[in-house]
């Protein structure tokens, strides 16, 4: 989505329309970033030349139709769905346009699989029961047998297997938190891998590591979510503008 501002240097209204854009980038959501256009300037596009100030443009298109103008000092004036004019387009109309134009955002669904089957071993190893019993290992072995394994005591390798899988875990969702700018994710996963350690091997309670198991998975959710990015004012902006890309930081 192309969005233009197209304005004359001495037009009272360009702070306005610049505050006008903002408003309408944070209500709809959409990321802000548009190109200004200084009528007058060498460097401007020829067709800034046949708007009035201030004209805002959206994939070339005005938000609000009007005729052509010529000369400079062409001022415009608005008017909202109640007949009062003003010097800006009417609110509405820039986030309708917006809003028409803008591409919607969809979740990830193959980086949602990633992150899941990265916590398989995770999930995996929290369910595995800890050998505590001396007296159970014949029959531990006896299953294994049976199902064609040998019997291992991996006890001691529980903690630090866990740990390193949780961590694997946490690695992704700091990957999809950089991706998406949401770490909403990555904190409710670190949370859930404390509730999984003490859970698992403090508190040796089979309902509290469920609860971080199932905490572990909402973190995943959240994580593919792409955050909305709100706008910001570009210090260039303020002193007048120019024909440079603006965009929230």
């Amino acid at each position: 989505m192309k969005v233009e501002l197209i304005y004359d240097a001495d037009c009272p209204n360009v702070t306005k329309a610049r505050a006008l854009l903002i408003k309408a980038y944070t209500r709809t959501g959409i990321s802000a970033r548009w190109l200004e256009w200084e009528r007058s300037a060498p460097n401007s596009p020829g067709y800034a030349k046949g708007y009035g100030s201030p004209t805002i443009l959206i994939d070339e298109q005005d938000v609000v139709e009007a005729g052509a103008v010529s000369g400079s000092g062409a001022c415009r004036v608005y008017s909202d769905s109640e007949g009062r004019l003003s010097g800006i387009p009417p609110l509405e109309a820039v986030c309708s346009a917006l809003l028409a134009k803008a591409s919607p955002v969809m979740p990830s669904t193959k980086g949602r699989w990633q992150t899941l089957a990265a916590a398989f071993p995770a999930l995996g190893v929290v369910f595995l029961p800890k050998l505590v019993c001396p007296l159970c290992f014949p029959a531990y072995a006896a299953i294994l047998s049976a199902l064609g394994l040998e019997f291992i005591d991996y006890t001691p390798y529980l903690v630090p297997l866990t740990a390193t899988f949780l961590a694997i875990v946490l690695a992704v969702l700091a990957l999809q938190a950089r991706r998406t700018r949401n770490i909403r994710g990555l904190l409710a996963g670190a949370a859930a891998s404390v509730v999984v350690l003490t859970g698992k091997f403090y508190f040796e309670s089979t309902a509290v590591a469920t609860a971080g198991v199932i905490l572990l998975i909402i973190a995943i959710v959240l994580g593919n979510r792409t955050r909305s990015t709100n706008t910001a004012t570009c210090p260039a902006c303020i002193g007048g503008g120019n024909n440079l890309p603006v965009k929230a930081l």
